[in-house]
């Protein structure tokens, strides 16, 4: 039998719990196999916002995940992963029992697919402050499914470097640096970082496409530095690991400028970009539309997506959230872990 695919919950706060429930009713097909780790009333109220106003689909509480393939089809399975019952947290706004609720999600989610007892995780939305009220040292999924996995192997998270990639149909972009400022996220341009990010993003495309992947790189810089006139960072750090990833047979290219080399890849002269930080690399590809895009991680011993926009706390509670980046990304966690559909 197939392994089942969690979707976690989110905060509850968010546009999780509505976004999951609409993901079932306009995908059902997608959804066969799939589950929700989180809170049953969370997602009760999360599939009543869905519905607005018509039947609401079901919520249906299971105690393991082997038992998702016995709920009936129009139903939300739930598989409650914190004992007891607390109140509804309030939509809209931070609130530490929600963050806490959601990074539990997270957790058993991410072990019991480090146990093999799931194919996939697709996480919905959390909130970073929520995490941090919530007294969580995690600025995000990425962060926490790293130091779940590498405890799982007895490493340290250092010894599990982990990548974002967010992708969508025209676009993959991978990150040399994540959830860090502006100023750390410069200072994390080395040459063993760029390495890193190439490897692990040669490793995980060529899983995915089948051959090896055509890697464009983009420099630091404006005009990737202009030949030193705009920082050094170009000829020094990046040029240089470039060179020892093709060295090592990868098929990588740059430094490029970084206003143009997007636009390259768009049109099918890479497969991916490597991007030297967060805003750097996430801007293009959100501004594709973020109802497309997923966000990958990559390095981990795991298939995790996630759609590519936060947890909404301004339209929460109103019904007027899409489904559609979820969507995409359980379609992607599907074809990253075999998972039949």
């Amino acid at each position: 039998m197939t392994r089942p695919i969690a979707i976690t919950m989110g905060d509850p706060a968010g546009i999780g719990p509505e976004i999951i429930a609409k993901a079932f009713a306009e995908a059902p097909e997608l959804l066969q196999g799939c589950f929700v780790a989180g809170d049953v009333e969370c997602m009760r109220r999360g599939a009543a916002l869905a519905a607005m106003g018509r039947i609401a689909l079901p919520v249906a509480a299971i105690a393991a995940s082997a038992e998702c393939p016995a709920v009936p089809p129009g139903c939300i399975p739930v598989l409650p992963v914190e004992a007891g019952r607390r109140p509804l947290p309030p939509l809209g706004r931070v609130d530490p029992a929600a963050g806490r609720a959601a990074a539990q999600a997270v957790q058993w989610a991410a072990r019991a697919a480090l146990r093999g007892e799931i194919a996939a995780l697709v996480t919905a939305p959390l909130n970073k402050e929520a995490l941090a009220a919530a007294g969580l040292a995690f600025p995000g999924h990425t962060e926490l499914l790293q130091a779940e996995a590498a405890a799982h192997r007895g490493m340290t998270a250092a010894q599990m470097p982990v990548r974002m990639m967010l992708a969508n149909r025209e676009l993959r972009t991978v990150l040399v640096s994540i959830h860090v400022s502006l100023r750390e996220a410069i200072e994390a341009v080395t040459f063993d970082n760029v390495l890193v990010t190439l490897r692990i993003a040669h490793q995980a495309l060529s899983a995915a496409l089948g051959r090896s992947p055509r890697l464009g790189v983009a420099g630091l810089n404006p005009h990737a530095g202009e030949g030193g006139l705009f920082g050094r960072e170009e000829l020094e750090i990046i040029a240089p690991a470039i060179a020892a990833a093709r060295g090592e047979g990868m098929d990588a290219h740059g430094p490029f400028a970084p206003d143009t080399v997007f636009m390259r890849a768009r049109t099918g002269e890479f497969d991916a970009v490597i991007a030297m930080y967060h805003d750097q690399g996430l801007i293009p590809v959100k501004y594709l539309g973020v109802e497309q895009g997923v966000n990958v991680t990559l390095g981990l011993p795991l298939v995790r997506t996630s759609p590519d926009h936060g947890t909404a706390f301004d339209i929460a509670g109103t019904g007027r959230a899409s489904a559609a980046s979820l969507i995409e990304a359980i379609r992607v966690a599907r074809q990253l872990s075999g998972s039949a559909s």
